[in-house]
């Protein structure tokens, strides 16, 4: 294959493969697509893993349940603003006000939920690289 053809194929790779991992990564659970926005800030591999870091601006709009959803790794959580509720599974609701966080173990089943005000929260996902940051649970 010539030098500039061999190139712009590496290129065109390249890009599928950005494109992709933005898209697995933008994933919300199914039925929440309109509720909640993710806003991946950077994205950081762990040396010698197959994982890597996320971190994400998360808006949830006001009123919303995001249903049953797991995530292939340990997520952190901080809320910056609004009214924000997780439910872990057997557990209750539990009210996360702004300025203080939470952690959702990997492949937890959780819902959450927001009040009257929408909620801005930063979040940490440590996941396997290749893998979307969410799925639905049954």
């Amino acid at each position: 294959m010539q030098p500039k053809v061999r190139a712009v194929a590496l290129l065109v790779s390249a890009l599928a493969a950005v494109a992709l991992t933005a898209a697995a990564f933008s994933q919300a659970p199914v039925g929440a697509q309109a509720a909640i926005v993710r806003q991946v800030l950077q994205t950081v591999d762990v040396p010698g893993s197959n994982y890597q870091v996320v971190e994400a601006k998360v808006e949830i709009a006001a009123n919303s349940h995001i249903p049953k959803h797991t995530h292939p790794g340990t997520v952190v959580g901080y809320v910056l603003a609004g009214d924000y509720s997780i439910r872990l599974a057997g557990q209750a609701a539990r009210a996360v006000a702004p300025g203080e966080s939470f952690v959702v173990p990997s492949g937890v089943v959780h819902e959450e939920l927001t009040g009257a005000h929408a909620a801005t929260l930063l979040a940490v996902f440590t996941v396997e690289k290749g893998k979307p940051l969410s799925s639905p649970a049954p």
